[in-house]
């Protein structure tokens, strides 16, 4: 239940042509709305003479935050299939785009379908797949002179340090492996003057 699987680069530019229509693929690792909005806008302004920007993602440990958009096409013949890909995977935290230049030959419900799913299909090849840890943020308060202890503690730990302020009571924010939670805070709740959230 602590890992999932992703890419762990984005993929550009993969080729896939289809009775004079280009299909061009774009996989990117995203965690949050903003890393997906990014993507997709910077695929649109490298591409705005493209019929189509189509695209689907799964988010979240088991890919409960997901969407799949035909961006024009008629309903289901892009996005989904696209989706779809994302399952056969296995893969979470990843958007993938598939922009289309209509090369003036009509392909039908079944040769987008089609056309969508082999351009996802080769954009996912290309890409290395990997098993993350899902991480978690802490915070944690603490008297200045219990520095050693609060580091140590997230050294056992492989905890990832993102700031520390260190006034008279100092402040710390981590990131530290979901599995290890209970055990980091249990640790904590035994330390005086120190408190912590999640």
């Amino acid at each position: 239940m602590f890992e999932y699987k992703t890419i762990d680069q984005p993929i550009e530019n993969t080729l896939f042509k289809e009775k004079g229509s280009k299909f061009i693929g774009f996989a990117f690792p995203v965690t949050n709305e903003t890393e997906l909005k990014k993507a997709l806008e910077k695929i649109r302004s490298e591409h705005p003479k493209a019929t189509h920007h189509c695209y689907a993602f799964r988010m979240g440990i088991n890919g409960e935050n997901y969407r799949a958009n035909d961006d024009g096409e008629p309903s289901g013949s892009a996005g989904l299939p696209i989706f779809n890909q994302l399952l056969a995977n296995d893969i979470t935290n990843v958007l993938v785009i598939v922009v289309r230049y209509y090369g003036g030959t009509k392909l039908g419900v079944s040769g987008l379908v089609k056309a969508y799913k082999e351009s996802a299909k080769i954009t996912l090849e290309e890409a290395r797949i990997v098993t993350k840890e899902l991480e978690t943020e802490i915070e944690i308060r603490f008297n200045f002179n219990q520095q050693n202890t609060i580091f140590t503690l997230l050294s056992k730990f492989d905890g990832k340090i993102i700031s520390f302020d260190s006034q008279e009571r100092a402040v710390i924010s981590a990131k530290i492996k979901s599995k290890d939670k209970d055990n980091i805070t249990e640790a904590l709740t035994n330390l005086q003057f120190v408190e912590y959230k999640v």
